[in-house]
């Protein structure tokens, strides 16, 4: 979602049965629309050989660090792109566990039992702020630097190595939630685990956080991917979805 104040939408996002996940082309950089299709792009085409599957930690990061490493190669082919980047969170399973990615600060969420946790912690100047005792809990969300982020994918090597990785065991009942910063920033958390709790499916869950966005009049991209972990009698088909930039790039030939 755009909103009502951006035009352009410098989010992506992909959804399959097994993996999904969030980027946030990085505002005030260059070309940030193209630097969250790009990965978004490239993740989702490796993710096709295994059908959104991922075995394991070392695996992740490779993937990570190939589409990372697409983003040099783009500006090497066309350097008004230079300083393009993009934020990361998402969720990536073998059927057993869940493996938690991020970088920068797209948020990931579990709801467990009613309770709603963040599992991800922001790579941002204001966190780091935060942790030497600069600045208290109560003046984040109007700090004139909370935008800034400190970690996030943008062709160096030593990006794709600052990406945090946590895995845990699947459990049948959690609802997972990932998003982009134009929710939380914007949102209260209490009302977007009501939401999360009261939605029959994560599609009606998606759709009422998107529109409480809107009510709130969020001044950035919002896009949220809501997933359910469910026990299948067998594998489900290999439908992924795409929205935002990495549906709209020339470079993919998907649509949603």
């Amino acid at each position: 979602m755009s909103g009502d104040f951006r035009d352009g939408n410098e989010d992506s996002l992909y959804a399959s049965a097994w993996s999904a996940f969030v980027a946030d082309g990085v505002g005030g950089h260059a070309a940030g629309e193209i630097a969250s299709a790009t990965v978004a792009i490239r993740l989702a085409s490796m993710l096709d050989a295994t059908e959104g599957r991922v075995p394991g930690e070392a695996r992740l990061r490779e993937l990570v660090a190939i589409a990372n490493s697409d983003l040099a190669l783009r500006v090497r082919l066309d350097p008004a792109l230079a300083g393009m980047a993009t934020t990361l969170v998402g969720l990536f399973s073998d059927g057993v566990r869940i493996t938690v990615a991020h970088t920068g600060d797209s948020r990931a969420y579990r709801l467990r039992d009613g309770a709603l946790a963040q599992i991800t912690e922001d790579d941002s100047l204001v966190r780091e702020l935060l942790a030497t005792g600069a600045i208290g809990e109560s003046e984040i969300a109007e700090h004139p630097l909370r935008s800034v982020v400190t970690h996030v994918l943008g062709g160096d090597p030593e990006d794709a190595a600052a990406l945090h990785v946590a895995s845990e065991p699947a459990r049948r009942g959690d609802r997972w939630l990932l998003t982009s910063d134009g929710l939380t920033d914007y949102v209260p958390i209490e009302d977007v685990a009501e939401t999360l709790a009261v939605a029959a499916t994560p599609q009606d869950a998606a759709d009422a956080l998107v529109a409480l966005a809107l009510r709130h009049r969020a001044r950035d991209n919002v896009s949220v991917v809501v997933a359910d972990v469910v026990e299948l009698a067998e594998a489900p088909a290999y439908r992924p979805a795409f929205g935002g930039s990495a549906a709209a790039d020339p470079a993919s030939s998907r649509t949603l």
